[in-house]
């Protein structure tokens, strides 16, 4: 990463034009020759500049502001990452600007454009799974970064999370382990569920066994999707005796759906979780599931920027990637 931004200068001399001309290009580009402004534009993709929006600012201040990327602020997990985060970055003088982005990369690459041209001091992303764009954009800019609940080999920056796939794969060899043997998955699309289905999946036919049949909702899944998801699988497939699901929220339409069939849980059909919500130990019975720790991530996030900020941009940590880890719980649905 470069240790100092890209300069109007560095532009200019790029476009073979003055200073001059590439400001009104930036700021004015109605007023400017369209072979011009195609040289001009061609610079700043060239050579990685971000337009400053801070008046007056010079490219040693500090914004004291930290970027948090996320899918969605519905779901338990990702609200309580945002209070970790606040929490750290609260005490350390810098406030959080949330984004939010759904689960499509090219939306999270527009707002990253957007963000950036703010100077933010650090920037913290949901997942490892970015356009091209977004993953150059960022390396060019210098800007620390962190990618969270997701774990990568070649980060970004910083990566601090934990793996899907493992998390499947523990899923299954726990249900494997209680004598479940036809599964189905009732999972979300969004990239971090994907992974943990495959990784269920891998895990699943390792030991001989199969999942039978599958049931993609839109992200994030709520309590209908999972009881309609549930409808679908079990009429179709009446012999299933386990469903894993992405989310506790799906888990527990599906409880629902089991019980009114007069399905016995866990003896005739096992329903697994993920997520650990505030409601999952008080089901009836209380469903099984995976424990992350939304705050905990969060604040190493943020923390992890800090440290960052503090000992200088050129500094490396002492580690790129966290593995902050999960917990399988067993409670009564499995």
């Amino acid at each position: 990463m470069p240790a100092t931004p890209v300069t109007l200068i560095d532009v200019a001399k790029a476009a073979g034009v003055s200073p001059i001309t590439v400001s009104r290009a930036l700021n004015e580009p109605h007023l400017v020759k369209p072979a011009t402004l195609a040289k001009v534009q061609e610079a700043v993709k060239l050579t990685g500049y971000v337009k400053n929006m801070l008046a007056g600012g010079l490219a040693s201040s500090r914004s004291k502001l930290v970027a948090l990327v996320l899918p969605t602020i519905s779901t338990q997990t990702f609200a309580e990452m945002v209070q970790g985060a606040t929490d750290r970055l609260t005490a350390a003088g810098y406030q959080l600007l949330l984004g939010i982005v759904g689960y499509e990369t090219w939306r999270e690459e527009i707002l990253v454009e957007t963000i950036l041209s703010r100077r933010p001091d650090g920037i913290i992303l949901t997942g490892s799974l970015h356009t091209d764009s977004t993953r150059q954009r960022l390396l060019q800019i210098g800007t620390p970064v962190v990618e969270a609940w997701d774990l990568t080999p070649h980060p970004i920056d910083m990566a601090i999370g934990f793996s899907h796939e493992e998390v499947g794969h523990m899923c299954a060899q726990h249900l494997l382990k209680q004598g479940y043997r036809r599964f189905a998955m009732l999972t979300a699309n969004d990239p971090r569920a994907g992974q943990r289905t495959q990784g269920f999946q891998v895990a699943i036919a390792k030991h001989g066994a199969s999942v039978i049949a599958s049931h993609v909702v839109q992200a994030p899944g709520a309590l209908p999707q999972g009881r309609l998801g549930a409808i679908k699988l079990l009429d179709e497939h009446p012999e299933l005796d386990a469903i894993f699901c992405s989310s506790d929220t799906l888990a527990h339409g599906v409880l629902i759906e089991a019980q009114s069939r007069g399905l016995r849980v866990p003896q005739d059909l096992a329903i697994m979780g993920f997520g650990d919500l505030n409601f999952s130990e008080y089901t009836n019975p209380p469903l099984s599931t995976v424990k992350v720790d939304g705050a905990k991530i969060g604040a190493l996030s943020a923390q992890a920027l800090l440290d960052r900020l503090t000992s200088g941009a050129e500094s490396a940590p002492a580690e790129r990637v966290v593995n902050t880890g999960f917990e399988l719980i067993q409670r009564g649905s499995t």
